[in-house]
């Protein structure tokens, strides 16, 4: 299990005018325009701590920091910076930093879609991931863009309504939320959807020789969706200009095939 290199405050909330407590983080790192417009949102709603990794993380999906120590600096009152993973900084805000569980944890707004099966790399979603394992209402939030500068107006309504529709009536048990957007300036609405089945393929890119003589090869590629045309896809809803909300849950437990495994 990862450890803290030095202790740090532990948050206290006094004359807050918010009863509810809000963690953020994300994968892009504390200072992403992403997690700046996602905190300035979620402040409406409730108290607000950001603890989220020092550098990028992209990729990191529900990985720990087991093989080094983990450090956390404070930057503000109520913003952390992890040398570890998304998941790192969920777990050590939960242990080390909150006096209480949060009502609610939010990651994102991550510059890149995390539709489909590229929702199991990353660390977005590793994040959600394990709050929920926590028990913790949790959401995921994404665009598909390829920019680190972006317009995030256009998402605010739906990330705002979704946030407060599960601060307020909760989840089913081991449900967390993965909401995607498409980059556009006027979202047509918000359609809850399943995953879309999909395939990345073309993913190492030939980058020559190292100063060592070794091959390198850069990860790149290209996501399919194998099934392009069925609309209760998370994929359709973006395709059509939608954001995507798709229910996730913790067991991966394929029940139908159970009987069928059975001697």
């Amino acid at each position: 299990m990862p450890y803290l290199c030095h202790e740090i405050k532990i948050i206290l909330f006094l004359h807050m005018k918010h009863n509810k407590t809000i963690l953020i983080t994300n994968d892009d790192g504390y200072q992403a325009q992403g997690i700046r417009f996602l905190t300035e949102i979620m402040s409406r709603l409730g108290r607000v701590v950001v603890v989220a990794p020092d550098s990028a993380r992209s990729g990191a999906a529900c990985s720990i920091t087991s093989t080094r120590p983990v450090c956390v600096t404070q930057i503000a009152d109520n913003i952390f910076a992890c040398s570890g993973t998304p998941v790192d900084c969920v777990k050590i805000a939960l242990e080390k930093i909150l006096p209480t569980k949060p009502d609610l944890v939010v990651s994102g707004i991550n510059h890149g879609d995390n539709m489909s099966i590229s929702l199991h790399y990353s660390g977005t979603v590793g994040a959600t991931l394990e709050a929920c394992m926590k028990g913790i209402p949790s959401i995921a939030y994404s665009l598909r863009t390829s920019k680190k500068q972006c317009d995030f107006s256009p998402y605010e309504q739906v990330v705002e309504e979704w946030a407060s529709k599960v601060l307020n009536d909760g989840l089913p048990m081991d449900t967390c939320l993965n909401i995607n957007f498409p980059e556009t300036d006027h979202l047509d609405g918000a359609k809850v959807c399943r995953m879309a089945r999909g395939l990345w393929h073309t993913e190492w890119l030939d980058a020559g020789l190292d100063e060592d003589g070794r091959q390198v090869f850069t990860l790149t590629g290209t996501f399919c969706s194998q099934e392009p045309d069925a609309e209760d896809t998370d994929c359709w809803a973006i395709e059509h200009n939608m954001a995507s909300v798709t229910p996730l849950t913790l067991d991966m437990t394929n029940h139908d095939a159970l009987p069928k495994l059975e001697p």
